[in-house]
């Protein structure tokens, strides 16, 4: 904090928030500075973000997004994994998870919001639609569209193991605390909007396809509605030794092998086989009447 002492000059107090950019050694550097006029002295608190906000380019990330943090540190540690500080103890912010926590509360309402105030259909319904809007798939997929996975801090282990359900949770995890980070940082209205840009647009596509249904649900039903007859699962082939299996699974349609998926669990196997069975046929799933509020409906 850096006080300076001048006249009287009158009597208000001022608070002013300027955002200053510097060129050093042909990067960026932005300082947030608070100014206060208080009395008769000025007062700046200024916050200098910590050098792996330069050093990730993260101003390229709030670019992307649409934030500009007032506190770049609230970008930064929401995408610090636990595993990194293991290796690196003298990184000066904490882990992610208590922002993610924060974030996972502020995704779920802003969609529960959003939900209630425009349809009517019972809430069963629209519980299952917000579980498909606020899962870790979703998130992990979003996550991914808006290209976290450079801007991640993870440990040697964590960094190598790419393209798995490990990567994918941690990416849900950090979209949640980045979601963490614009509540604490900017506020309820800015959370609104990041999660309405990237959450909400993809409602369309899960009422469509009936993403708020498992794949083997989706399939079942689509296909006892348009074939008139109800899945079956076979085991195609294992391998690997008990500890770790690897299954094929195949999905038939009477004696029709439709497709088939791999996994480390017969359930996990006949998921995938399910959700690419129903990519084969381009069956989009059930349908399910869609009840929207109109102008004068009452709340409730």
């Amino acid at each position: 904090m850096i006080l300076k002492k001048r006249r009287r000059q009158r009597q208000t107090n001022n608070i002013l928030l300027l955002n200053e950019s510097q060129t050093t050694s042909s990067k960026q550097i932005t300082l947030f500075v608070i100014y206060l006029e208080i009395g008769n002295w000025d007062v700046y608190i200024s916050h200098m973000p910590i050098a792996s906000y330069l050093e990730k380019n993260f101003p390229a990330l709030e670019e992307k997004i649409g934030v500009t943090f007032k506190n770049p540190d609230h970008l930064v540690q929401a995408l610090v994994h636990r595993s990194y500080l293991n290796e690196n103890r003298d990184f000066p912010l904490a882990h992610n998870e208590r922002l993610e926590f924060l974030g996972d509360a502020v995704l779920e309402l802003v969609v529960t919001e959003y939900l209630f105030e425009r349809y009517l259909n019972p809430e069963g319904e629209l519980t299952n639609w917000r579980a498909a809007l606020v899962n870790a798939t979703m998130c992990a997929q979003v996550a991914r569209e808006i290209g976290f996975e450079p801007y991640l801090f993870l440990s040697h282990g964590e960094s190598k193991d790419e393209n798995s359900k490990a990567r994918d949770y941690i990416l849900a995890n950090a979209f949640e605390a980045v979601i963490g980070a614009i509540y604490q940082d900017q506020g309820w209205d800015m959370a609104k909007q990041f999660v309405t840009r990237w959450i909400i647009t993809k409602l369309p596509e899960v009422l469509e396809l009936g993403l708020w249904m498992d794949p083997k649900s989706r399939f079942q039903e689509s296909a006892q509605e348009i074939v008139g007859i109800t899945p079956t699962y076979r085991v195609l082939g294992e391998e690997g030794p008990d500890h770790a299996k690897n299954f094929e699974i195949g999905v038939f349609l009477d004696k029709e092998l439709v497709a088939s998926g791999n996994g480390t669990s017969k359930q996990e196997a006949q998921t995938q086989a399910a959700e690419n069975a129903l990519k084969v046929k381009k069956w989009k799933g059930p349908k399910i009447e869609i009840i929207e509020r109109k102008k004068d409906d009452p709340l409730g």
